[in-house]
């Protein structure tokens, strides 16, 4: 960083009265090139495994869904030499393990690896190193039957409900798409099923006439979730799914997640920036900075006693936007 550019950043750490003293030297760190050390990854690591171990003895004679063991995705940029070019490691050595049922948030600032690791569930990228088990399968190499059969038990929620969906296709099209690729079904229970796709997002019957464009945010996001529940999935994968929706429709969002996930007994995968987000749906949180899980635990573990620096500054810095004075217990009575 040249000095012009370090004096900047200084003199507006300095001018900032709310930061805390512990994200300033975060901030002097960053300035200064200093990473974690050797030991402070140790430890890191030495945790995760353990809420790892944790989760795997309460699990006991299950099968998980998606089993990632110690996956590595590396890619190459454009810059460096031929022979020689850069590499940004977007995820070092990740194990995690996605549970029938079970809710696992995955947060962290942009670039820290988390949308890639989802990817490397789904099957949208192939992971540099190590295995992808599927459902006790390795599925690493995956072929076209795999990939199939894998598309009709996990689906994905995109960020962008506008680009996710095509602009061209009716919602009630949109909604019968997924059903005609698979071969699910006749017509008949095709058209049956759309129809309780759509009241089962809270949208009306009127709504399966109308393109993406003639809907508001919220709603589209409504119509996304309706075709990743299409092929009735065993697990969802939620790319950061609230941060394109204004503040007031995202509890809409997440209220809705939650209620599908009790009542069609889906396991997710939540991703976000926002870790007063991930709380708020997740049963298990892992953090991740720069492609390390650096924490790992239930949501209260993570909030009530968190143990690493990353997982405190991420606290620190992002109050709710939800529920900004939801307690403990609050959420223990909202749950029951």
């Amino acid at each position: 960083m040249t000095n012009d550019l370090r004096s900047q950043a200084e003199e507006s750490m300095e001018s900032t009265t709310s930061m805390s003293l512990d994200m300033q030297e975060k901030l002097h760190q960053e300035l200064d090139g200093a990473g974690p050390d050797e030991a402070t990854i140790e430890q890191e690591e030495a945790r995760v495994k353990a809420a790892e171990d944790a989760s795997l003895k309460e699990h006991e004679g299950q099968t998980p869904i998606i089993f990632l063991d110690d996956i590595k995705v590396t890619f190459k940029t454009r810059t460096g030499s031929i022979l020689h070019p850069n590499l940004v490691h977007a995820v070092r050595g990740l194990t995690l393990r996605l549970w029938p049922g079970e809710t696992i948030g995955i947060v962290g600032e942009s670039g820290c690896g988390k949308s890639t690791t989802a990817n490397v569930m789904c099957g949208l990228q192939a992971p540099t190193s190590g295995k992808v088990y599927f459902k006790g399968k390795d599925v690493t190499n995956r072929t076209a039957a795999d990939r199939r059969t894998i598309g009709r038990v996990i689906s994905v929620v995109f960020q962008d409900p506008a680009t996710a969906l095509n602009a061209r296709m009716t919602v009630h099209d949109q909604l019968m798409d997924p059903m005609i690729v698979h071969k699910v079904g006749t017509p008949e229970e095709r058209e049956a099923r759309v129809h309780d796709l759509i009241g089962m997002v809270g949208l009306p019957e009127s709504a399966l006439d109308a393109l993406p464009s003639q809907l508001s945010g919220g709603q589209r996001q409504r119509v996304a979730i309706a075709r990743a529940l299409s092929l009735k999935p065993d697990a969802i994968i939620a790319d950061e799914p609230t941060s394109a929706l204004d503040v007031s429709v995202r509890a809409q969002i997440l209220n809705l997640l939650m209620d599908l996930k009790k009542e069609l007994g889906l396991a997710m995968v939540f991703i976000s920036h926002d870790i007063q987000t991930v709380r708020y749906i997740s049963d298990r949180i892992i953090v991740m900075n720069g492609g390390l899980a650096v924490e790992e635990g239930t949501a209260a573990q993570v909030f009530n006693d968190p143990k690493d620096d990353y997982t405190k500054l991420l606290l620190g810095a992002a109050p709710s936007l939800l529920h900004p004075d939801l307690s403990e217990q609050e959420m223990q009575n909202a749950d029951a």
